[in-house]
């Protein structure tokens, strides 16, 4: 996959994230919180996870080389690990918009020299992993696109009509020629 699919790939998550925050917006805390039977409790674990995972993933990546749009702070608000647990649905979607902003901007700064690079970086128990850069960014984009589909069931559990993991509406003509 080259720069384009990449671009292509941040545009939709974004959108799908906008999407799936307009119904996660609607939720009480009390729906946000509530706890269902699969491997995440709630709404706010898996979107807690997304973002903690997102936010690492960054941390990792600034290894790469010198990124200008790591240079403004952001990545280096938390210890890496620490899981970010949002005190309420409002600061949620305002952070998970900022991070959306931010894969677009690392996106769109990144090279196709980059995405052939080889990324050296250190697990979660410390072992040391070499990985081509272009797929830890599909990883990244299927995570995301994976865990939309947990909040999904999890939304339709609630009552709450949801259709955002569809790439197709989601890209414009432009996008896709």
């Amino acid at each position: 996959m080259g720069k384009y699919h990449f671009e292509l790939l941040a545009k939709y998550n974004k959108k799908a994230n906008n999407l799936m925050n307009n119904v996660i917006i609607t939720l009480t805390e009390e729906q946000w919180n509530k706890k269902f039977t699969g491997y995440f409790n709630s709404i706010h674990e898996i979107c807690s996870h997304i973002y903690f995972w997102d936010y690492n993933w960054f941390k990792r990546y600034k290894l790469l080389r010198n990124f200008n749009c790591f240079t403004d702070g952001f990545i280096d608000k938390y210890d890496a690990y620490v899981k970010i647990l949002f005190s309420n649905i409002k600061e949620y979607v305002i952070m998970r918009n900022d991070m959306d902003k931010k894969i677009i901007e690392f996106i769109n700064e990144i090279t196709e020299n980059d995405l052939e690079n080889i990324l050296e970086y250190k697990t979660k128990k410390g072992i040391v992993l070499e990985k081509r850069m272009d797929g830890l960014l599909i990883h990244l984009f299927n995570h995301q696109t994976h865990h939309r589909g947990m909040i999904s069931l999890y939304l339709e559990m609630l009552g709450k009509e949801n259709n955002y993991n569809n790439i197709l509406p989601l890209v414009y003509k432009e996008d896709i020629m």
